[in-house]
């Protein structure tokens, strides 16, 4: 069995490959991400997990490589991380009382092999409207400042969220039922993570589930 490495630091993502009962080890990538607005979000997402698994892949040829990308969208708009506080509180402003859209891509490479596999998921985040104190107080958590959007639904960010349909780990930024079909395809065997939903979320989903 090949090495399966994630490229990637991110510790959520680390912890859904976990909980998906895959062996990897993790190692950053230096590839430098930007945006384009005028591409759809899906098309660069994928370009953005293919360009830090290849930049990983590059010291790991006979590896399969995991590279993934999450991009936040809003009227159009691909979002970044923010670089400070001032704009973090903007970025959170904008999402107030909207919805955005969260798409996550997957990309499993292995360059002596020949394989290049990609998809993404996309789920609906819904904002409540905006509090200037709650927004300020999540703001000073300082955990906007790593994360797509400004917000981290699982590590504070629930606080400004109404509710979300689709796929919890693909707005937490890794799909795994998508990585589960893309790594069967190679011989690979995982399993859907299992996350617990934030529990300001958690009534509020189970009472919009259908019956």
């Amino acid at each position: 069995m090949s090495q399966i490495v994630l490229a990637s630091q991110s510790p959520q993502r680390r912890d859904i490959l976990t909980k998906m009962g895959v062996d990897f080890i993790a190692v950053p990538s230096n590839f430098d991400e930007r945006l384009d607005d005028n591409r759809p979000a899906e098309e660069v997402a994928i370009e953005l997990a293919l360009g830090k698994a290849n930049d990983v892949a590059q010291h790991y040829q006979e590896s399969y490589v995991i590279g993934s990308d999450t991009i936040i969208t809003i009227d159009g708009k691909q979002l970044a991380k923010p670089e400070n506080a001032a704009q973090a509180q903007a970025m959170l402003k904008s999402l107030a009382g909207k919805v955005n859209y969260v798409t996550t891509s997957v990309a499993v490479i292995n360059r002596a092999k020949g394989v290049r596999l990609t998809g993404t998921d996309t789920a609906k985040v819904y904002f409540k409207p905006y509090d200037e104190q709650i927004v300020a107080a999540y703001v000073a958590t300082g955990d906007s400042l790593n994360k797509a959007g400004g917000y981290g639904i699982q590590s504070g960010g629930a606080v400004l969220i109404d509710h979300i349909e689709g796929e919890y780990d693909t707005i937490v930024g890794l799909p795994s039922r998508l990585l589960v079909k893309l790594l069967a395809q190679v011989g690979i065997k995982a399993k859907p993570a299992q996350l617990d939903l934030p529990v300001l979320l958690q009534l509020h989903h189970d009472n919009n589930i259908p019956r």
